[in-house]
């Protein structure tokens, strides 16, 4: 039997990026909550929108609320116009403090996205931590029928929706926690790019004063979670990462779904690390997107109800 790895196997470059990336995340985070935004932009380049296609994709930015910095990136794979596509609505990770849709590895991996599935893919801006606590990110996420994760699924079946149905969500290692410290935390407190004193700065820069880590936002499957029994809630895909600190939450939300009734798989990758999807070197990260690319034809492929109004 072969021994169990206590560390992730990567690439050289792939280390090197993660290594300056957490030097300068944990540089721009000050002991007194706020960000150093100005350090931050020094690393975090921005790729611009290509109207023209490239790699058989184009993209372009919409403003919906200039006052918020409220803006999608719409990306458009190459193919006939009478063929009909299913929309995929992404939300960048970065702990709600970090990064937007023109950052260079969001916009790479839904270029890669929209071509593979193949789909629409809107990626969405919203605003910040610390600078913007909950509920900033999810009323900016759902502004014009969209939301964030979870979020996205439990008022959108709620919502009426006119012409549009949620009828998957997929959540790539998502972004949960709560008070207690599971074994995962502990045995990778220090992991790569999600440790647990980032995600716990995070935290506290995000939600309300006075709030702790089993708020709904954070602890959704906790004992303040949103009632979803009643939801007519879609298919839910959560993938997970063996070197992800967060991965006992993750399964937790997983078995919170099943136990709810509600439709889950659950996806494991036992020797990757948080956000191994948007670095392209990885072989696990095409892996996912052909995952993805199945689950997205198993919901499609499914009759669907008229939206109750």
């Amino acid at each position: 039997m072969a021994p169990q790895r206590t560390k992730p196997s990567l690439p050289l470059k792939t280390r090197v990026f993660i290594s300056v990336i957490s030097a300068v995340t944990d540089a721009s985070c000050h002991s007194d909550g706020s960000v150093n935004r100005r350090l931050l932009r020094l690393l975090d380049y921005q790729a611009p929108p290509n109207p023209k296609p490239i790699n058989s994709v184009s993209s372009s930015d919409t403003t919906v609320d200039a006052s918020r910095n409220l803006w999608f990136r719409l990306y458009s794979p190459s193919l006939p116009s009478d063929l009909l596509l299913p929309v995929v609505v992404f939300f960048h990770g970065g702990g709600f403090t970090f990064l937007s849709p023109a950052s260079q590895a969001y916009d790479a991996v839904c270029r890669r996205f929209a071509p593979k599935f193949p789909a629409f893919v809107v990626s969405v801006n919203y605003r910040l931590a610390p600078e913007h606590i909950y509920p900033s990110q999810y009323d900016d996420g759902f502004d014009r029928r969209r939301n964030i994760a979870h979020h996205v699924a439990v008022r959108a079946c709620g919502a009426g929706f006119e012409t549009l149905k949620v009828i998957g969500l997929v959540c790539i290692q998502p972004f949960f926690g709560g008070e207690e410290r599971t074994a995962a935390e502990e045995e990778l407190a220090n992991a790569f790019l999600v440790s647990v004193p980032r995600a716990d700065f995070w935290w506290k820069s995000f939600l309300p004063q006075g709030s702790n880590r089993d708020h709904k936002a954070v602890n959704v499957s906790g004992p303040n979670a949103d009632d979803i029994y009643g939801v007519d809630f879609p298919a839910t895909m959560v993938v997970v990462g063996g070197f992800d600190p967060l991965k006992d939450w993750q399964k937790r939300y997983y078995e919170w779904l099943k136990a709810c009734g509600k439709e889950a798989t659950l996806m494991e990758f036992p020797t990757m690390i948080h956000a191994f999807y948007i670095f392209p070197e990885l072989q696990e990260s095409g892996q996912l997107i052909l995952q993805i690319k199945d689950f997205m034809n198993n919901c499609c492929s499914k009759p669907q109800l008229p939206q109750q109004n």
